[in-house]
């Protein structure tokens, strides 16, 4: 008597009625996988032409087969180990990207929603100015945090590998998102809404600090060698996607009727971060790890102890990294944050006037992106920050003037002029990080200079705020708090460049960065 086949669709006559049932179920499995997985494979296949495209016109003459003259013959007679190694570069940059967009929506989103929704929704008070104060103060709690995510996540990155801990960071941002926009409010909840506010926005912190570190050392670590400054750049596109699709949400929702914007509309863009949260993992969830951690793991090189290494044997690089980092996030806490917060509380304009001149800046950010990242590759990442901050410092009064005329026109030159041109800097800073920090710690290294940055920067919105009010709204006070932070980053990244140079004339590098010898041609 012939036995039923198993697991072989061409013998479904032969199956019995319960296999028959298991096999149609199995079918039916396989379809709603293919549906539900379609978005996402939509989105990376995008992603992956875009950066293809980017890759062509920003990158050398040849290309996606350009490489360096000494790898070019070690690499000759294995093409097909080239070609993994620029299809690992492009995929490492879109799970980098789309964490980084993912980590500028909340940002960018919590910022306007502090500014204009979470004061007397969830600290009521007597006081517009005190009301503010609450929010902003909730806003500077996740900062508080980021520098603890960056040792948690830090440590694991450094010693077990870039990929797992970016796919955690991914998670727990998007849960603690999500959770925001089901909040009750002071009204119903009472003492308790602020509460879990705070909550989920100190989840939010511990969730960026592992974000941008590890994000960038990955691009980084497997991008070209000539191409460093562009991978870099292509990373930090994440700001401006996050800042679009942030305000592009806040400007839909805001055309409800201003009830309706108050009690349920604020909440649809912090729900639909599930989206971004699904492209994110999915884009992470096959990302192979980079070749140099690989390179170090298999000569028992990493680090034990990445934060004792890093405080220990660098404090001194680490001190200077926050302060090259600082204009880069506290810098942009006070032309987004802040400033909404002025041209709708101080100078009285409706809202719609900052944003739209925030996604104006926002594109332009994004284009002075790629073309920095190019220059960097061609004069050197930190040569192109160091000029980028000086820019910055030279900006930070003017931008103010011109936002002053309440000019809607001129106010949108103001925020192009604060996104697009003081973007120079942020756009190679995670290639000058990588050559500045050794290879063992870079994770760590990178997380905490940005985040402990971030410290200061989640309390600009405040003490901007406070020097407003000491000025009597005058807004010399706060611009004067934009220039001193751009001097620390313009001071900070000329150590960076000297030490760069220094190493340089020694050819050191090599040996700071303890990555084999066959990793640094790549």
């Amino acid at each position: 008597m012939d036995q039923p086949t198993q697991g072989n669709p061409r013998t479904v006559s032969r199956l019995t009625p319960v296999g028959t049932v298991q096999l149609e179920k199995f079918r039916l499995g396989r379809v709603v996988s293919e549906w539900t997985d379609k978005p996402f494979m939509l989105i990376r296949h995008g992603l992956h032409h875009f950066l293809v495209f980017v890759d062509m016109w920003f990158g050398s003459h040849n290309g996606l087969k350009s490489i360096t003259s000494s790898t070019r013959s070690a690499m000759s007679a294995t093409p097909s180990t080239t070609a993994n190694q620029h299809r690992d570069a492009r995929r490492s940059v879109i799970g980098a990207f789309v964490g980084t967009a993912l980590e500028w929506y909340d940002f960018f989103l919590f910022g306007t929603t502090a500014a204009i929704v979470f004061g007397p929704l969830f600290f009521p008070s007597s006081s517009p100015t005190a009301s503010l104060l609450g929010s902003f103060a909730a806003m500077a709690v996740g900062f508080v945090a980021r520098p603890l995510g960056a040792m948690v996540f830090g440590h694991f990155g450094d010693k077990l590998g870039r990929k797992g801990a970016l796919v955690v960071t991914v998670m727990l941002m998007g849960a603690a998102t999500a959770l925001i926009g089901v909040l009750p409010t002071f009204a119903t909840a009472g003492v308790i809404a602020p509460v879990l506010l705070v909550i989920l926005r100190f989840a939010q912190g511990i969730a960026a600090g592992g974000e941008w570190g590890g994000a960038t050392a990955m691009a980084v670590e497997n991008a070209p060698v000539h191409k460093r400054g562009l991978y870099a750049a292509l990373v930090q596109l994440g700001s401006p996607a996050g800042t679009l699709l942030s305000s592009g949400a806040i400007a839909i929702v805001a055309l409800l009727p201003k009830a309706d914007f108050m009690e349920w509309g604020w909440r649809l863009p912090y729900l639909a971060s599930v989206l971004l949260v699904g492209a994110a993992l999915w884009a992470r969830w096959y990302l192979p790890e980079t070749r140099e951690f690989k390179a170090l793991e298999a000569s028992g090189e990493t680090a034990q102890s990445p934060l004792r290494e890093l405080f220990r044997n660098h404090p001194g690089k680490l001190l200077v990294g926050v302060g090259a980092y600082l204009y880069s996030t506290a810098g942009f806490g006070v032309i987004t944050t802040f400033m909404i917060s002025y041209v709708t509380l101080v100078l009285k304009l409706p809202a719609s006037v900052i944003l739209n001149a925030s996604v104006l800046g926002a594109l332009a950010q994004g284009i002075v992106l790629l073309v920095a990242g190019k220059v960097a590759d061609r004069i050197g990442a930190a040569k192109t920050v160091l000029i980028g901050y000086i820019v910055t410092l030279l900006l930070a009064f003017p931008i103010f003037w011109l936002v002053d005329t309440k000019d809607p026109g001129l106010i949108m030159v103001a925020m192009l002029l604060a996104f697009g041109l003081g973007t120079i800097p942020y756009a190679p800073i995670g290639a000058m990080f990588r050559d500045y920090f050794p290879a063992k710690i870079l994770y760590s290294s990178m997380a905490l200079s940005a985040n402990i940055a971030g410290i200061i920067a989640g309390f600009t919105p405040l003490i901007a705020t406070g020097l407003l009010a000491a000025t009597n709204n005058l807004s010399w006070g706060p611009a004067t708090f934009l220039a001193l932070i751009a001097l620390v980053s313009v001071v900070s990244t000329a150590v960076v460049l000297r030490t760069l140079k220094r190493e340089a004339s020694l050819n050191t590098t090599a040996s700071e960065r303890k990555v084999p010898s066959q990793v640094q041609g790549i």
